[in-house]
């Protein structure tokens, strides 16, 4: 595990897994933390891969007092970690505002980008906008911050408690509310933004490989908002997780990491 340093001394946390095959960079969603992935990089390893995984700004172990904490400055992070650890062709992963994350990162990375995943990704709108009915509304998003207003704790259980439909573990439930209670009062920033920013322009942009990854029944990103960005993309795949909410890798991680692996293997060199 190591720091960076990202803006004016203050650091995010990530670890650089090594490995001879192609790098695979994991971007948790909001509130998350690195931990999320815990089933998904052994099988990463497994195969051979090299893996980075990376926590946002105010989540995790990451500094919590950044003055900037929108998903574009993430998104900075995540490229400067590619940068410093020199990672060729790269595929990134993001899960739910961390779909947002990569789609950021891979649009400035460029040709440098080997492929792109979304797990349940927050992208190219969170919200409903003209030309976009899918999602929820500002409104919904303002709503939850209230909450955390007024009861972080109880806001962040409920929240744990409604990202995954098909049965999981309590512990598994438990561990998203810990994850959520790490974060700093600034990560409440990040989800507003995500509330607002409209990712349409880019994603034809995005000439690399695309895998999305959703859930059907997944109660935070629109499955129909997803199954549409498919046709923004100029190379993309979606893979249905029926019966599963918004974490597939956890609701039925064995077809999770298998379509993940497959995806990676299929990649040109």
């Amino acid at each position: 595990m190591a720091f960076l340093d990202v803006e004016d001394g203050k650091r995010v946390y990530y670890e650089h897994h090594e490995g001879p095959g192609r790098p695979v960079v994991l971007v948790h969603g909001w509130g998350a933390n690195a931990h999320c992935w815990d089933t998904t990089l052994p099988a990463l390893l497994g195969a051979g891969h090299a893996v980075v995984l990376i926590e946002h700004r105010a989540c995790g172990r990451s500094d919590k007092d950044f003055t900037d904490t929108s998903i574009a400055a993430i998104a900075s992070d995540v490229v400067a970690v590619v940068d410093h650890l020199g990672l060729r062709s790269p595929v990134l992963n993001g899960w739910s505002l961390g779909g947002a994350v990569v789609t950021e990162a891979a649009s400035r990375l460029g040709e440098r980008l080997g492929g792109l995943v979304l797990t349940g990704g927050a992208t190219p709108r969170y919200t409903q906008a003209e030309g976009w009915p899918y999602g929820g509304t500002p409104a919904d998003v303002e709503g939850v911050l209230a909450g955390l207003v007024a009861d972080r704790a109880a806001t962040f259980r409920a929240v744990a408690g409604a990202v995954c439909v098909k049965p999981v573990s309590a512990d598994i439930v438990e561990s998203i509310w810990l994850a959520f209670m790490e974060t700093g009062p600034k990560a409440d920033a990040t989800l507003r933004d995500l509330a607002h920013i409209d990712q349409r322009a880019i994603l034809p942009a995005i000439t690399a490989p695309v895998l999305l990854l959703c859930g059907r029944e997944d109660g935070f990103v629109s499955f129909d908002g997803v199954s549409a960005s498919r046709q923004l993309f100029p190379d993309a795949r979606l893979v249905e997780f029926g019966g599963c909410g918004h974490a597939p890798f956890f609701e039925d991680g064995e077809t999770y990491r298998s379509e993940l692996l497959s995806f990676l293997a299929g990649l040109p060199a």
